[in-house]
């Protein structure tokens, strides 16, 4: 008989899925809308719903399916099975993993989104060649997941991994966590944009306008790199400044962890080596331990919008070998 594992993405807008032959093999991935409006039963429901729905389009039985893997916003306690706070959803310690289970009769394991795509990018993705990596999401915020000795770095009741919500500037930018400082706020996509929005009104005459349409609401993570190959010295010195921010949270963690990579993801990471070639050098220039004596790869991610399925796989297939 052969087995099949489905490998879910949970989000706020939508859920991605797609089911994975035991061994790995991607056979179909789909994606379905998803509300709060729907409260915690109506999204389980849902989720059911198109579990069995992945099946079908793949072509196989849903008795073949052995377990369903889930990465979920929020923080997640892996080891219960519990979303223990999800504010975008309403979600307080909700049994995620056992009321699917119930509706799917299928063993499910859930962790942290974040956590779960760094976990596939390990297993499928640009760091598979490595036993230990941080993949850094760059996107409204800042996620983060640890992967060392090809194991998943959770923290105590799975509620560690924040790498968003490092400090990076004392007394800084208030962040919706209640901190100051925080390293999101400075080197989310969300921070570029702001800081690209400052330089146009500071410099009337920067390219920035152009590459916007004219229109300060237009810009986007884009804007300024754009601007940048142009030429442009506001966009240049947007750029070099966001370089530095992104590179001192991440020259903390090679100080304090020292993985052999750095991944990043999200829509930033498509600016290629006009990005990662200033960042390497800036890191480098950060970190204790040079990278010539102690290499440290930082590369883009490879598997996208995937990476979260992936990882949703490789989570289910561990825990039931376990």
């Amino acid at each position: 008989m052969k087995k099949y594992i489905i490998g879910i993405d949970l989000g706020g807008m939508g859920a991605k899925g797609g089911v994975f032959s035991y061994e790995g093999e991607l056979l179909v991935c789909d994606k379905i809308k998803t509300d709060k409006n729907d409260g915690f039963e109506g999204t389980v429901e849902s989720l059911s719903v198109f579990c069995k729905s992945l099946a079908k389009d793949a072509g196989v039985s849903y008795t073949d399916v052995v377990a369903i893997g889930m990465g979920s916003p929020g923080v997640v306690d892996s080891t219960r099975g519990l979303v223990l706070r999800w504010s975008n959803f309403n979600w307080d310690n909700v049994p995620l993993a056992e009321v699917l289970s119930k509706k799917t009769e299928k063993p499910v394991y859930i962790a942290n989104d974040a956590n779960v795509a760094a976990f596939g990018e390990a297993k499928f993705g640009s760091t598979a060649q490595y036993q230990s990596s941080i993949l850094l999401t760059i996107g409204t915020g800042v996620g983060g997941g640890m992967v060392f000795d090809g194991k998943l770095i959770e923290g105590y009741r799975s509620a560690g991994a924040e790498l968003g919500h490092v400090t990076i500037r004392e007394g800084g930018l208030p962040c919706a966590c209640g901190r100051r400082g925080c390293y999101e706020k400075y080197a989310s996509t969300t921070a570029l944009i702001r800081q690209t929005r400052h330089a146009m009104v500071e410099n009337l005459d920067s390219l920035l306008w152009e590459e916007a349409g004219g229109k300060i609401e237009k810009v986007d993570g884009r804007t300024a790199f754009a601007a940048a190959r142009r030429g442009d010295k506001t966009a240049q010195e947007v750029i070099r400044q966001f370089v530095g921010y992104l590179s001192e949270g991440i020259a903390d963690f090679v100080n304090i962890l020292r993985p052999e990579a750095i991944v990043l993801g999200g829509g930033i990471a498509n600016e290629g080596e006009e990005l990662f070639a200033p960042l390497r050098k800036a890191v480098d220039e950060r970190t204790y331990i040079a990278m010539d004596i102690v290499p440290l790869k930082i590369v883009g991610a490879a598997l996208g919008n995937k990476a979260g399925m992936y990882g949703a796989y490789a989570l289910a297939k561990e825990k039931m070998i376990k």
